[in-house]
């Protein structure tokens, strides 16, 4: 690792997922990812993998299993419910609700990012943060 390297070295023993990430990860839906993934580890040429994603209809592909997944997640958002919720809840229940979700601004900023670019992630999520302060 360089000296301006950011990353941080974790053994894989200690590596943790969350509740059925395995099974998403080996469903046939990604079986195309993994042989893309492993052509790279191997060296190999990538480019038939990708042939065969290329290949893959919109909606079987993984940035609209993450969409849709958003889609459906927020397609009845409603801020009274929030709010209600908000009053009612109590301390311990708000830290597990907290634990689902610590990492999703930073997953969501990671996805638009590979998806998108830097500037057009970075555009999307200052919007996003301006206008829900206005809200």
């Amino acid at each position: 690792m360089a000296p301006d390297d950011p990353s941080i070295r974790i053994p894989i023993k200690d590596l943790r997922q969350e509740e059925g990430a395995q099974e998403l990860a080996t469903s046939p839906g990604m079986e195309p990812y993994l042989n893309f993934a492993m052509a790279l580890m191997r060296g190999a040429d990538p480019e038939p993998a990708l042939e065969a994603i290329r290949q893959l209809p919109v909606e079987r592909r993984y940035v609209w299993r993450v969409a849709s997944a958003l889609k459906w997640a927020f397609a009845d958002f409603d801020v009274l419910s929030v709010s209600a919720d908000k009053e009612t809840i109590s301390g311990e229940e708000l830290d597990k609700v907290m634990d689902l979700l610590r990492f999703r601004p930073l997953q969501l900023c990671i996805f638009l990012k590979a998806l998108l670019g830097v500037d057009d992630m970075q555009k999307i999520m200052v919007e996003a943060i301006k206008t829900a302060k206005q809200v």
